[in-house]
């Protein structure tokens, strides 16, 4: 039976990504930067942001430091073509000082409690608009990650750090900094945020049985990909001005 489920903390709830990284996912409709540059096309790439590397909460110890072990080798995609927007549902009045902490208590949770090789989010966004690298693997590196069922493959995941469920305020430098990153990445590919992209399932548990290719949004909720509640209504509804502010960041009118 499914059930709504939030993207989920720490120990509390990291069933809601089990069984994430099965299978391939495939895309068709995108076009990489290599046929972009082939065809003497315009390719739209936007600077890197400052990103914080994992080294800086990963170190930590204490309560959460089944987080600082070594994980194995990272698995890779040949690109990634769409990011799936979270949140990590977690409190919200936190101090963005104490951010690699939170993340040291959420990593915990999913290679902790679960067992799982690494955090599943490739990158996890402050409510100060710190972009903080999550899965290890290179952040310019279309590393696999483990943060939507279904479709992990060429698609990264940035999670934002707090609990964004309506009428929650959802903090301007976490959106400019959740579009700046969006604009990076996908631009490294040539892909508009505002597009859509073919991907395929890898999991019946994902909105779409195994096997079906989905037309998604480039910039896509968790909710657009799997059955739960996650980013929360509050930040979804930040979604288009996101991808809007992307896609400006990349030089797009």
């Amino acid at each position: 039976m499914r059930v709504l489920l939030g993207c989920v903390p720490g120990l509390g709830a990291v069933l809601g990504l089990v069984l994430c990284v099965n299978g391939v996912e495939r895309a068709v409709d995108a076009r990489p930067t290599a046929e972009v540059a082939r065809h003497g096309l315009v390719a739209h790439h936007a600077a890197r942001p400052h990103i914080v590397p994992r080294s800086v909460w990963a170190s930590g110890t204490g309560e959460a430091n089944s987080a600082a072990r070594t994980p194995p080798p990272p698995h890779y995609d040949d690109k990634v073509l769409a990011v799936f927007v979270h949140h990590t549902d977690s409190p919200n009045g936190y101090d963005c000082a104490d951010t690699p902490r939170i993340i040291r208590y959420l990593a915990a949770g999913q290679t902790g409690a679960r067992d799982w090789d690494d955090i599943g989010y490739n990158f996890l966004v402050d409510r100060c608009g710190t972009i903080y690298e999550g899965r290890a693997g290179g952040v310019d590196r279309p590393v696999t990650g483990a943060h939507t069922q279904g479709f992990n493959h060429r698609t990264a995941g940035i999670a934002a750090i707090g609990t964004f469920t309506a009428g929650v305020h959802v903090p301007r430098a976490m959106t400019d900094a959740i579009a700046a990153l969006a604009a990076w990445k996908l631009g490294l590919t040539g892909i508009d945020p505002r597009t859509t992209v073919r991907l395929t399932s890898s999991n019946s548990l994902s909105r779409y049985a195994a096997g079906t290719t989905a037309k998604l949004p480039a910039l896509a909720g968790h909710g657009d990909g799997y059955m739960t509640t996650c980013p929360g209504a509050a930040l979804r509804a930040r979604l288009p001005q996101i991808r809007e502010t992307a896609a400006r960041l990349q030089g797009r009118t």
